[in-house]
């Protein structure tokens, strides 16, 4: 472990062995995120903008999105490739219906680490079922603790109070502790981190703050807008002592760190100021089956096709190793230079779409 506030100490291994398949830089395939739904029930700007995503807006239709069953064939061919953690997103996740059926399917698989990231205001309706079907862990995003700005943030008339309930919901079911992610966005919610640290404290969740990512096309994203890792440590240090904490496993995306008394962990991901694309081990899936090698990316490769028409045994291993295979995907570190270039890029997938 470093002194505070210093760098993190080492990468860790990344438990992988000769057979393992690796992408064109050496990163292995660990981290699948399967989003179950483009709709959500928040429009917060810097995911589902209200005036692209409003009431006449087209959503997929219920025969686009991928079958449990699809979905579970999917997952099952990763994890033979490697892939040891599933983390369940939308859009909201808990609009899709039926989601615990499709838990107790993954969790049946064995040997998973099973999530999902909601905005946490379903959970008290949903909690207690997915905890019983195999969800092993939930992260709730929170941009503010003051209502009022919680509001405004998520631009829905929910308070940060619903959030805080489905967390407490989260608990009473089992989960233990949950982690809570809040995107910081100047001249937005800025201010809220000392107290979102104030709140949590003590309370065993975990607080990550997430800087505003370039995701998507529709956001309006400015650097200016950037609110940089090491702002908001400094933010929270010039209140209560930080020293960092050690990493826990190769290709995890926020750098830990704990409040000196013990009071607390913080996380902060860091994408923009210091980007880690070097030990990314995430693929994602969206709603309707199109594989993503980076968050940033644009098309993805069609999976739904092979899943639904006529293929061999290993085709679909076959998909998911040659995209891997040939990956070499590092936009976090070369955004400066793309930005600078002033290059045309196709349109990025949609935050709300690809599920952050």
């Amino acid at each position: 472990m470093t002194g505070p506030l210093g760098a993190a100490a080492g990468r860790g291994g990344d438990g992988g062995g000769p057979g393992d398949l690796r992408d064109l830089r050496g990163r292995p395939l660990r981290d699948l995120r399967v989003s179950v739904t483009d709709r959500c029930n928040f429009r917060c700007a810097y995911c589902m903008p209200r005036e692209l995503f409003g009431a006449d807006h087209a959503f997929l239709d219920r025969g686009d999105l991928l079958a449990f069953d699809e979905v579970e064939e999917l997952v099952r061919a990763a994890v033979d490739l490697g892939v040891t953690t599933v983390h369940l997103t939308g859009g909201e996740p808990l609009l899709r219906p039926g989601l615990p059926d499709l838990v107790a399917r993954l969790a049946a698989i064995g040997g998973l680490d099973l999530a999902m990231t909601t905005n946490g205001v379903l959970l008290p309706r949903h909690a207690a079922a997915l905890a019983a079907a195999g969800l092993d862990r939930v992260t709730v995003s929170l941009d503010a603790i003051d209502d009022a700005v919680f509001r405004r943030a998520s631009d829905s008339p929910y308070g940060a109070s619903a959030v805080l309930a489905g967390i407490d919901a989260a608990r009473a079911a089992g989960f233990g502790d949950v982690k809570v992610n809040a995107v910081v966005r100047r001249g937005v919610n800025e201010h809220q981190v000392v107290p979102l640290v104030e709140h949590f404290r003590g309370t065993g969740h975990v607080l990550r703050f997430i800087e505003f990512m370039d995701v998507g096309a529709t956001n309006g994203w400015t650097d200016a807008e950037v609110v940089p890792a090491a702002e908001v440590l400094a933010a929270i240090g010039a209140r209560w002592p930080l020293e960092d904490l050690p990493v826990r496993r190769y290709g995890e995306t926020a750098r830990r760190l704990r409040l000196v008394d013990g009071s607390a962990e913080i996380g902060v991901i860091s994408s923009v100021s210091t980007p880690f694309c070097g030990t990314c081990t995430r693929a994602r899936v969206t709603a309707e089956g199109r594989i993503h090698t980076c968050l940033f990316s644009t098309g993805g490769t069609d999976a739904r096709a092979l899943l639904r028409g006529p293929r061999r045994p290993g085709d679909l291993a076959e998909l998911l190793s040659g995209l891997w295979g040939n990956r070499s995907d590092r936009y976090s570190e070369i955004r400066a230079e793309v930005r600078a270039s002033g290059t045309r890029r196709a349109a990025p997938v949609e935050m709300s779409y690809i599920g952050g």
